[in-house]
C-alpha cells in the first residue's frame, strides 16, 4: 500500500501561500509571495533532498501543477530536483478536461475517490507539494499518513492556510524534528492513535463542577458546593484548619 506525505512551508500562523516568489499566487490580494526564500538555507536544502532522495510521485492540484509545469522541465540537466519531477508520474486533481502537458501527468477528476484507490496499490508513495484546495479535500477525508512540515519564523496573518474547517481530527507523532541556521523548524509527523485528551483538574474538583452544573438556582446551595470544591482543591484539606489556628476555618462551618 501507498502513502501519502503532506510536504508543506508554512507560516508561524500556518499560511501556506506563495511560499516561492511575489507572483506564485497572488489569490485574495495577498501580498508576501516569496516569504520562504529570505529564510531558506543549506539546512533547508538538505531536508529537502533528503524528502525527495526516496522514489515518489508527485500529487498535486491543478494550480500548484501548471506552477511546476512552467518552470521544472525547463531547468538545466544538471538540477536534481528537476530532473526527479521531469521523471516521476505527476497525478493531478482537476475538474478541467483541458490536457496536461508535462510528461508523465495524469489527471484525477475525483480526488478523494482516485486518491484512496492509488493508496490501495503498490508503489512509491505520493508527495504532495503546495496545493492547499487538494490538501483540504484530503484532511477532510482523511487520506494523509505522514506529514513533512516547515515553520517559518514569519506571521503574514491571511492567506491560504494548511488546516482549514473540517479537517479529520487525528493524533500525531513527531519522528523527526530539524532547526535551521535561521530559525526554520523541519518537522516530520506520522499518524499516531486518536486525538487524546485529559485534566489537570482534581478528579474530586471536577465531580464537584459537573454537579454544580446542574443545581438548582439556589445560591445557599451553590455556595455551599463551592466552599466543597475549594476544600478539594486545596491539598492540606480542611480538616488541618483545626490544627493550625486552633479553631476550625469558616469553610468548616458547612460541614
Amino acid at each position: 500500500m501507498r502513502k501519502v506525505i503532506a510536504g508543506v512551508m508554512v507560516s508561524l500562523d500556518g499560511v501556506m501561500q506563495a511560499p516561492g516568489g511575489p507572483d506564485e499566487d497572488p489569490t485574495g490580494g495577498f501580498k508576501f509571495g516569496g516569504w520562504v526564500f529570505p529564510h531558506f538555507d543549506e539546512v533547508c536544502g538538505q531536508a529537502l533532498g533528503k524528502t525527495f532522495g526516496v522514489p515518489f510521485d508527485l500529487l498535486l492540484g491543478r494550480k500548484t501543477y501548471e506552477i511546476f509545469a512552467a518552470h521544472w522541465p525547463h531547468v538545466g540537466a544538471d538540477d536534481p530536483i528537476g530532473q526527479r519531477f521531469n521523471q516521476v508520474t505527476k497525478y493531478v486533481a482537476t475538474t478541467s478536461k483541458m490536457p496536461l502537458t508535462w510528461q508523465n501527468s495524469v489527471a484525477l477528476h475525483d480526488a478523494v475517490r482516485d486518491v484512496a484507490r492509488l493508496k490501495q496499490q503498490d508503489g512509491p508513495v505520493l508527495l504532495t507539494q503546495g496545493s492547499s484546495a487538494l490538501l483540504q479535500s484530503l484532511l477532510k477525508a482523511d487520506l494523509i499518513d505522514e506529514f513533512h512540515v516547515s515553520i517559518f519564523p514569519v506571521i503574514l496573518g491571511r492567506g491560504k492556510r494548511l488546516f482549514g474547517e473540517g479537517t479529520s481530527p487525528v493524533g500525531l507523532k513527531l519522528t523527526e524534528s530539524v532547526v535551521s541556521t535561521t530559525g526554520v523548524t523541519i518537522n516530520t509527523y506520522v499518524r499516531a492513535d486518536g486525538v487524546k485528551t485529559g485534566s489537570f483538574a482534581l478528579q474530586e474538583s471536577a465531580t464537584i463542577l459537573l454537579a454544580i452544573r446542574h443545581l438548582p438556582r439556589s445560591p445557599h446551595l451553590r455556595s455551599l458546593a463551592r466552599v466543597l470544591l475549594f476544600s478539594c482543591q486545596t491539598k492540606s484539606g480542611l480538616s488541618n484548619s483545626y490544627r493550625r489556628h486552633g479553631k476550625p476555618h469558616t469553610a468548616d462551618l458547612f460541614y
